[in-house]
């Protein structure tokens, strides 16, 4: 007869995340006829958090108003409190109603904002143009 074995599970301790300070911070806002989406990076880009209209339990058409941006701009500036950032650069892109509420948001806290940018790709000349149908 085989012996029977007992296994020993080992409990992990859990390391604690340890949370940088940035000085300096970068916050893009995409602003689409359909969500506003805010990312905030430190000066070198990479990402330090981000909050959708949709995170904040907004759905359907209600994710693109300005009064969903501002609420984002104000969850934006907890993730902002965290890393203890005093300076900021905006970089807004897109077409939606949420661009200006949003900056708006941001720029009632106590961080200084250092600039506020229009990234937004605009065509230049378009497409090459269809050629004419032969008939």
């Amino acid at each position: 007869m085989a012996k029977k074995t007992k296994k020993v599970v080992k409990a992990f301790k859990k390391k604690k995340k340890l949370i940088r300070q940035v000085a300096q911070g970068i916050v893009y806002i995409q602003s689409s006829f359909n969500n506003v989406i805010m990312t905030l990076t430190d000066t070198s880009g990479n990402t330090l958090g981000w909050v959708t209209a949709g995170s904040l339990g907004f759905k359907g058409t209600k994710k693109s108003t300005p009064y969903t941006a501002s609420l984002i701009g104000k969850a934006m500036l907890e993730k902002i409190k965290k890393y203890g950032i005093s300076e900021l650069k905006i970089f807004v892109s897109g077409v939606g109603q949420g661009r200006d509420a949003a900056a708006r948001a941001l720029s009632n806290a106590n961080v200084n904002i250092v600039s506020i940018a229009d990234i937004t790709p605009v065509p230049h000349n378009g497409c090459r143009p269809k050629k004419p149908r032969r008939v």
